[in-house]
Order: structure tokens, then C-alpha cells, then sequence
């Protein structure tokens, strides 16, 4: 079935601009949504995702009560949520590999819904900018098609991407929105950053950076973050970025050098530093079983021991 919006089904657009053309009401409710107050989320109910991951639950899990995921530039963030079960997924897509990405998201959500239950899958797309480069009209074109591909209905209720995310800061094209936060009991979307990006952040970074593709985090069944195993192999040649300045590692190893947030070259560093003191991924994974986390009753992420 295609996207639909507004009930109806709608032709697969060539560019965002003809689509934000067709329904003026995503610009509306596009900056409706930058209206939102920002949301100071309790980390001890957060369950963050990072770049190339997504993770899905429903109102019934005790563990967790926000998704978020936040430092978005180019990338997209996408929330798809069954408003009969209210099973949500929210994945954080840098363009790797949005085609089998998408599925995935997709199978998340039904595999957690009972779908002959009233109600239907709704979509909300949010990230990337009029950057130079077009990279994120790229993207946001490529989520469109593959949604628009899948088997279910799916319908387009939040589009804040590209030209209607863009803020021009100094003459500088960037983001209005760089994070959101999805409240797992009522499926409300809002604007967020997010200062704790636990568990395992350098570990989970390690694994994007070394080409990891998009990977489920999150076992809703049991309230367990599950990371890896994850494979890499050594190089040492990763050491050559820690003595360049800002600048050049914004150039070379950001899709969006003049638009990330202030973090960005550190986070960078702190994930090289963390692979130089791991060259290899197999002593962080013992037997090859993932590494889990549990939530504790004081709400930080434990390891936990495997079952």
C-alpha cells in the first residue's frame, strides 16, 4: 500500500518541496512542532538511541517510559507507532541503508501489535536540513519511497524535514530540531537533547564508526538493552585524527561540518580513543554473546550477567 496522508494515498513525490507544495498542512504541522517546548526528560525513564540503532516497545514496558535520540544533522529520526497497541519504534537513519532499514522499523512495531485490533500505523519523520551538500533531501526522499513500499498503511502525520527543519544561524544553514523524544504511554513526539546517552555510549558509538549497520538495542520482553557482539579489526591508522584540529576533522569526518553540535569532535575522539584501547571488538563480547544492561531500581542501566 502507499503513504498515506490525510486517508488518502499519495503519488511518490520527486522532491520535498513538491510534496510540502501538495499538503500545506505538514508545513503547519511542521512548525507546530517547533513550537513544542523542549522536554526535560528524567534519564532513569530514557532509553536512548543512537546512530544507526532503533528500538521498540509498548506502554506496558516498566522500564522504560521515553525513547529518544538526539545530534541528528543530515541523519533523520523516525517514529512509527501502532495507535491500537501503541507499540513504538523509534530508529535515528543516517542514509547507510534505508531500504532494509525501513522494514525492519516496520516489522518492530507489528511484531509488538496485535494487529486485528483497531487502530493503524502512524509515522513521524523529523530531521536534516537545506545543507550544501543535499544529503538530507536525499534521505528524506529515500525514507518517503521505502515507506511507500512497504505492505501496510502507513500514515504520514509529522514530515519536519529538510527545507521545513532549516534555520539559517549567521548565514549558516542548520537544523531547527537536532533530537526528539517519543513518551512510549501516550506516543507524544517533542523536541529534546539529551545529556545521557547510556548505556555502553563509546561502545555503541565504536560499532557505527566501524561500519556497523542499523541494529536493534532493545529486548522489550525483558527490559534489556542488548549491544553486539560487534566486529572490528585493528588500526592504528585511527590515531592520525586525534592530533587534527577541529576544523579538519569536521571536514572529513562530518556530513555536515558547519551544522554539528559543539560536542561533535570530542564525541569523535573520546570513539577513537575507545577503539585504539579496544583494537579488538572480540574481547568486549566473551563467547560472542552481546553485552546486556538492565535497568536498576535506582533507574541507571546495570550490566547484566548473561541468562
Amino acid at each position: 500500500m502507499p503513504l498515506l496522508i490525510q486517508n488518502r494515498g499519495v503519488e511518490r513525490p520527486s522532491s520535498t518541496a513538491e510534496l510540502f507544495d501538495k499538503y500545506p498542512h505538514l508545513q503547519e504541522n511542521a512548525r507546530a512542532f517547533h513550537a513544542k517546548p523542549f522536554a526535560d526528560v528524567d534519564p532513569k525513564c530514557l532509553l536512548y538511541v543512537q546512530q544507526r540503532e532503533f528500538a521498540a516497545t509498548t506502554p506496558a514496558d516498566n522500564c522504560v517510559s521515553v525513547i529518544g535520540s538526539d545530534d541528528a544533522t543530515t541523519c533523520h529520526l523516525v517514529m512509527l507507532r501502532h495507535t491500537g497497541s501503541g507499540a513504538v519504534c523509534l530508529a535515528h537513519c543516517d542514509g547507510s541503508s534505508t531500504w532494509s532499514e525501513v522494514p525492519l522499523i516496520v516489522k518492530a512495531v507489528t511484531s509488538l501489535s496485535n494487529l486485528t485490533k483497531e487502530g493503524r500505523l502512524e509515522l513521524h519523520l523529523v530531521g536534516g536540513f537545506n545543507d550544501e551538500s543535499k544529503t538530507s533531501h536525499k534521505l528524506s526522499l529515500s525514507l518517503l519511497a521505502a515507506f511507500h513500499k512497504q505492505k501496510e498503511e502507513i500514515h504520514l502525520e509529522t514530515c519536519c524535514i529538510t527545507e521545513m527543519n532549516d534555520d539559517i544561524v549567521d548565514g549558516t544553514h542548520r537544523p531547527v530540531v537536532y533530537g526528539i523524544g517519543v513518551n512510549v504511554k501516550t506516543g507524544d513526539v517533542f523536541p529534546a537533547s539529551f545529556t545521557h546517552k547510556g548505556p555502553a555510549e563509546q561502545l555503541r558509538s565504536a560499532r557505527t564508526f566501524t561500519g556497523g549497520q542499523m541494529a536493534d538495542i532493545y529486548d522489550s520482553s525483558r527490559g534489556l538493552v542488548k549491544i553486539g557482539p560487534c566486529k572490528w579489526s585493528p588500526n592504528l591508522d585511527i590515531s592520525f585524527w586525534l592530533s587534527q584540529n577541529d576544523d579538519t576533522i569536521l571536514k572529513y569526518l562530518s556530513t555536515s561540518p558547519l551544522a554539528e553540535p559543539p560536542h561533535f569532535v570530542q564525541h569523535i575522539k573520546s570513539t577513537i580513543q575507545f577503539l585504539l584501547e579496544h583494537p579488538s571488538s572480540d574481547s568486549l563480547f566473551p563467547g560472542g554473546q552481546p553485552q546486556l544492561y538492565h535497568r536498576t531500581e535506582q533507574g541507571d542501566w546495570e550490566r547484566a550477567a548473561q541468562p
